[in-house]
């Protein structure tokens, strides 16, 4: 089976990472876009390599996945550790095994430590309880890849305090765009659902409590999926699984063909078999399918289990997020879940980094009162975002005018040159978190840049590596926008060194005045006129 190009780029940057040294590393795929084929070339070329691999998860259904797809698109075969089965004695060099198994210490200690080389865990996000480390631990000496689908950013942090660094991301909007992943449209409905009252356990709500909150709601809300979705294939997301068995029978009064499962049915398979040839439009679970399972015909996903965990909502939107013949988007139905807590998930976070801009985005949707395109959304939230950014930093200015700084502040400087990924930026591994060493500190004020205000070692660099890219570039200096934007310009950030230095010699040549011919905030520079030799000046007119 032939990669895709960013399957292609994300092998060889593992590959590139574990050939540095950095033997545990993060793989990051949403959802559709074919994470367990990436692994299976990775594990063939291991294989070819000499090396023996496991392939770790905690389902059984992400075994068989990995086995099938593994036979399918590398020829190869493997043995199973799971329950009864065991891969000892056996000729295959590659391995699907269970957690639940293999973290039995008599079990474990049957392998010596070094018996696997690779080890691969598919849906890394669980790699933190005591089962997997158990695992992982004993296997010391193996090198260690963790794929799974975009976390949230508690997801990323706590996964750095193992894995030591990011291989490769491939974003849901990039894959969006890209072709692979069809779009999204977000619709929010007018009901107002109170989770007051619901109590939080292991970091997310109680699934109990929800299930409590939720009932007296039910048949308003199959009333209202009635209004949008009554033609598309649907799977709804519940908390308990007597909530789903009594939605199934609330949508069927209200004339949709629907269905339930759960981890008890016996005639799941079947049920599963029926929903994809087309006998129900709508399949309710409670929770059994976040993972494992694909039907690209899904067009329409009601998450009716409010999570504060960024890659539980992915995962259960990832169900219809998949490309299939006559389907033009994926209709992702959002609640008006009214709630002391701001941490819920919404559309908005499939692709925000920023939570401010998550949160203007889901005020948005939620006033256009009809289906919503989530990446056109985004570009407005990040506008109006902007705009109001800029107004705060206005009245910041004003309020700084007085007091003569020599070096400018990194938010005005973010700001002015536009960098969303500067401003938003939350640091991941631990070394990013630790506080700026001193290098830095003193790198950045002889930069132009204030310093106190930056709290970690991530953000200095990327600040750092900023700066000399403008250099190189040959962009205005930190200095040349603080004077230039006390002056009243506007985005100096984005204007050539040379435009800016001109514009200084003019204004001191005029006893530090603007010309009377100029307007500041009306400027535009004349780029056409630019001269991009720049050399060591940069520095020396910061």
């Amino acid at each position: 089976m032939k990669l895709r190009p960013y399957q292609t780029q994300a092998k060889e940057a593992i590959q590139g990472q574990w050939t540095s040294g950095a033997l545990k590393t993060l793989l990051v795929l949403p959802t559709g876009t074919g994470k367990t084929i990436v692994f299976c070339s990775l594990a063939e070329d291991c294989v070819r390599g000499g090396e023996r691999v496991l392939i770790l998860a905690h389902r059984g259904e992400l075994l068989d996945q990995a086995a099938d797809k593994l036979s399918r698109a590398t020829g190869l075969g493997c043995a199973t550790e799971k329950a009864e089965e065991t891969c000892l004695g056996s000729w295959f060099r590659i391995v699907v095994g269970s957690i639940q198994s293999l973290m039995r210490e008599k079990r474990l200690n049957q392998f010596p430590q070094d018996y696997f080389n690779t080890i691969i865990v598919d849906e890394a996000h669980h790699c933190l309880s005591d089962s997997y480390q158990r695992v992982l631990g004993h296997f010391d000496r193996a090198k260690v890849l963790g794929v799974t689908a975009t976390p949230d950013r508690g997801d990323m942090r706590n996964l750095g305090q193992y894995f030591e660094s990011l291989a490769y991301e491939y974003t849901l909007p990039k894959a969006i765009k890209e072709g692979y992943l069809c779009k999204i449209k977000a619709q929010t409905i007018p009901l107002k659902l109170d989770l007051t009252g619901v109590g939080i356990q292991a970091g997310d709500y109680k699934t109990a409590d929800l299930g409590t909150a939720l009932d007296p709601y039910l048949y308003q809300i199959a009333e209202e999926m009635a209004k949008c979705c009554m033609d598309r294939k649907t799977v709804a997301f519940l908390p308990l699984i007597k909530t789903s068995q009594k939605f199934r029978d609330i949508l069927e009064s209200k004339g949709f063909a629907a269905a339930e499962v759960n981890g008890g049915s016996q005639d799941r398979a079947e049920v599963l078999a029926d929903f994809e040839a087309g006998k129900y439009n709508v399949l309710c679970n409670s929770m059994l399918l976040t993972e494992g399972w694909d039907c690209p015909q899904v067009d329409c996903i009601v998450v009716l289990r409010p999570t504060k965990i960024r890659s539980l909502y992915c995962q259960m939107v990832g169900r219809g997020t998949r490309l299939s013949p006559g389907k033009d988007h994926l209709l992702l139905l959002d609640f008006l879940w009214h709630t002391t807590r701001h941490e819920l998930c919404h559309p908005a976070h499939l692709i925000c980094e920023s939570p401010e801009v998550a949160e203007k985005m889901t005020e948005n949707i939620e006033a256009a009162g009809c289906p919503v395109d989530i990446q056109e959304a985004e570009v407005q939230a990040k506008e109006d975002v902007v705009a109001a950014r800029e107004e705060a930093l206005a009245k910041q200015l004003a309020e700084m005018r007085n007091r003569k700084r020599k070096l400018v502040d990194p938010l005005q400087f973010e700001m002015s040159i536009q960098a969303e990924d500067l401003a938003s930026y939350v640091p991941a591994f631990g070394w990013e978190m630790g506080p700026p060493s001193d290098k830095q500190i003193k790198t950045l004020e002889k930069l132009g840049i204030f310093p106190d205000q930056i709290e970690s070692a991530g953000k200095a660099t990327k600040l750092l590596d900023r700066l000399d890219k403008r250099r190189s570039e040959g962009l205005t200096t930190p200095k040349q926008i603080r004077f230039l934007e006390g002056k009243g310009f506007q985005h100096v950030g984005t204007w050539q060194f040379d435009v800016a230095k001109k514009l200084i010699d003019r204004i001191a040549g005029n006893g530090w005045k603007v010309p009377r011919d100029i307007s500041p905030a009306e400027y535009k520079p004349e780029f056409n006129q630019i001269n991009t030799e720049f050399g060591g000046e940069w520095y020396e007119a910061r």
